[in-house]
């Protein structure tokens, strides 16, 4: 399993948030400039959920959503996907969604490739 797989997936397993740790970036020698573009991980467990990454991606950032908590059968899925390709329409992005679990959303000028890299 490749390092995005584990990030795209989390290896397999379920995490929380405590299973994250936080760098601190002065720990490390690096040239830091502002970021144009942050990533969000968000989770999806309804539609009052999806406001939250409309709104980042009209703001330019890009979002990974975990969407496991919702049934696939769902209309509410359909709707959320549906709501979700308009706004990645509307900036000129792109939306992909990864198996049964993750949407991917980017804002203007990023496009997500469907080919894996070998």
């Amino acid at each position: 399993m490749g390092i995005m797989d584990k990030l795209l997936t989390g290896g397999g397993e379920n995490h929380t948030n405590e299973d994250y740790v936080e760098l601190d970036l002065d720990d490390f020698d690096t040239a830091r400039g502002e970021a144009g573009t942050t990533v969000h991980i968000a989770e999806i467990s309804g539609q009052q959920d999806v406001v939250a990454i409309k709104d980042a991606v009209y703001d330019g950032d890009f979002v990974i959503a975990d969407i496991t908590r919702l049934r696939t059968q769902d209309r509410t899925v359909e709707h959320i996907i549906d709501e979700l390709q308009q706004v990645a329409h509307e900036v000129d992005g792109d939306i992909v969604q990864k198996g049964d679990d993750q949407l991917i959303v980017t804002p203007t000028g990023i496009s997500i490739s469907r080919q894996k890299l070998s």
